[in-house]
């Protein structure tokens, strides 16, 4: 299966899954880029997979059903018009013409019924977990998204990782306030400064690569716990405080 990136709206990825001439998309926002990609390459859809209900990430469903009669996965406890197969956790995806299966997680937090597609060494998070940084709580709570991270950070450490947006470099930024020391990630920094001074992606990445440098994965860590305490002027019990504090203070930083 070969992995490629559509760009969508300001920093959005349109991921696509090709096998031969047969195209999945995950999250179209925009049929427009996938319209054009589809015409360009003489490639057929397959199939659609929603991570959650948000515009950016299923405005383009209508658009490309209208030509293409094709099977839409997406949560099976969010609104979303469209979807022909709804989906939960331990459920799993074997996509039409594709070896590869992905296994269904329950990941709220983002939204209420947000789900990611894992599969061997891939996993599409939609807006869950992003480098160096996770999303922001608009329906679900800081413990339910907590949890979700957690059973994200469960996964194999050689995981690629596949987010919807291209928010690394200002979630570098945040990380670096919260956990000054972390060479690790004074390295990335660098890497990611380069990638986006030449305009390049910095995703996919991989869960090992998350599990040094991203703030709101080292809950546990004594520099990021400390920095949170600092932050909120209190002390904390444990991973799961630190994460909320973590949050909040990430939704106003500057």
């Amino acid at each position: 299966m070969d992995i490629q990136a559509l760009r969508a709206f300001e920093d959005n990825y349109i991921w696509l899954l090709r096998a031969g001439r047969r195209i999945v998309v995950v999250d179209p926002g925009d049929e427009a880029p996938v319209l054009g990609y589809l015409a360009k390459e003489d490639a057929s859809l397959a199939a659609i997979l929603l991570t959650h209900h948000h515009g950016d990430h299923t405005g383009g469903v209508a658009g490309l059903l209208a030509r293409h009669a094709v099977p839409v996965y997406g949560p099976a406890c969010e609104p979303i018009a469209g979807i022909t197969i709804p989906l939960r956790e331990g459920d799993t995806v074997a996509l039409p013409g594709f070896q590869d299966h992905f296994r269904v997680i329950d990941v709220p937090g983002h939204t209420r019924g947000h789900i990611a597609y894992c599969s061997q060494d891939s996993l599409f998070c939609g807006d869950t977990l992003f480098g160096c940084g996770c999303g922001r709580l608009f329906e679900g709570t800081a413990a339910q998204m907590w949890a979700s991270l957690c059973k994200l950070a469960a996964l194999p450490a050689d995981t690629r990782v596949y987010c919807a947006h291209e928010y690394t470099q200002s979630n570098v930024r945040f990380a670096l306030a919260v956990e000054p020391g972390n060479a690790a990630l004074q390295s990335r920094a660098a890497r990611v400064a380069q990638l986006r001074g030449r305009l390049q992606p910095t995703v996919p990445f991989t869960l090992a690569e998350e599990l040094e440098t991203n703030p709101f994965l080292r809950g546990a860590q004594p520099e990021v716990a400390a920095s949170a305490e600092r932050h909120c002027g209190a002390r904390l019990s444990g991973a799961a405080e630190v994460f909320a504090v973590l949050r909040e203070w990430k939704n106003n930083f500057r």
